[in-house]
Formats: C-alpha cells, structure tokens, sequence
C-alpha cells in the first residue's frame, strides 16, 4: 500500500525570503480565488498562468504546512494538498507539435536560476526538509516536457533524494526517467497528453503502469 500524507495547508502565502544577506519582499500571498482548494482534493492538476518574458519568485505554502509521502520502497511523493500539479495552458493535444515535442521548447520557458534558487529555498521550509539542498532537485511535478506549468507553486516542491542516494553527489532522481519515457509516449501518440499529466501528478512511480506502458515502451 502507498501512504500519502495529506495536508489541508493548500493556500499560498508570501515569505520573506534572505539571500546574499539583503531582504526580499515575495510577492502578494496567493489567493483562494487562484488556486481553490477543491482542485487539490479531486486530484486534478490545476491550469497554471503559463510561460513569462519576466518570471517573479513566486510565494510558496507555509512554513511547516506541507508533508512528504513515502512510496513502500521510500520514493518521497509530495504532498497532494500543496502540490496537486499544474499544467500549462499553451500546451494541448493540438499544439503538441510547437510545444513540448519541438526540440528547444522546454528550455525556452524554464524560469532561471536566480528565481528558483530562491523558490527552492522557501520550499524547504514549507516542506520542512532539512536536508543538503544540493541533493535536492526542486522538481515540476508535471514536468515541463509533459506540459506542466513553468512556474506555479502547485506544480513545483522540494524532491528529496531517493533512497540509498550517496550524500553530498547533487541530484539523482529516478524520476526523470518516467518523464522522458512520458514524454515519448505522448509525441508518438502512444498516450494521450491529459492522461500522462494525470498519471504523473497522481503517482510518479506508478505513472507509466498508469497509462498501459509499464515498460515505459
């Protein structure tokens, strides 16, 4: 059996964040309008806002209001209250072709450095992982290629590393494998885009038997 652990912190709130010694003041806090509480109880990923020229850093969940799951092997999962999935809007079955299955796409909407860095570190808190952050990705969890949002805190937290992971050797995450073979599933029109969303916001580790491809072929 897999165990989530669910939360009802579901709404976003802005932190102050520190970085390079000087303050920063995050964004307005989320509201309930923008990110309804419903959605994450249904499990059905939200429509993010979509690429930006500028991205901004977004606000994240409260400080300790998020919780990891565990799958019985110990892959962490995320907690579906605080990261339901977010997908983004320019992407559907109809633009697949200019999209996430034209070479480039996803890199030309990924938000930089500068922002995530500091999202990833707010995150942590949220999810109160105490770990080394160099070990951690801060992962899409409808990952771009698959037509998540680039940069909605829904679609965005903190992965643990997966166990048995060598301490101190950056990120190594077993689930970027499921998204690539997600990815060609839906550009060969093996899978239906919506259905790998699903799949993947629902359970990485069981995504791929999700959408009949277990073999992830």
């Amino acid at each position: 059996m897999k165990i989530r652990t669910i939360t009802l912190a579901a709404v976003m709130v802005a932190m102050p964040l520190v970085a390079g010694g000087c303050s920063h003041q995050s964004p307005a806090p989320v509201s309930r309008a923008a990110h309804p509480v419903p959605l994450a109880r249904q499990g059905i990923p939200a429509v993010g806002p979509g690429p930006s020229g500028t991205y901004s850093v977004a606000p994240q969940p409260a400080p300790g209001g998020c919780h990891y799951g565990r799958t019985d092997s110990g892959q962490p999962l995320p907690d579906p209250g605080c990261t339901p999935g977010a997908v983004n809007p320019k992407v559907t079955p109809d633009t697949l072709r200019s999209t996430i299955c034209a070479s480039g796409y996803t890199r030309s909407i990924r938000p930089p450095a500068a922002i995530t860095d500091r999202e990833k570190q707010a995150d942590a808190l949220s999810y109160g992982y105490t770990g080394n952050l160099h070990d951690a990705e801060y992962d899409h969890l409808i990952s771009l290629e698959l037509g998540g949002d680039p940069n909605d805190p829904r679609n965005l937290w903190v992965e643990p590393p997966s166990p048995g992971h060598p301490a101190g050797s950056g990120p190594s995450n077993p689930k970027d494998t499921v998204e690539n073979q997600l990815h060609s599933l839906v550009c060969s029109g093996a899978v239906g885009l919506t259905a790998a969303q699903n799949a993947i916001a629902g359970d990485w580790t069981t995504a791929l038997a999700e959408v009949g491809h277990p073999d992830g072929k």
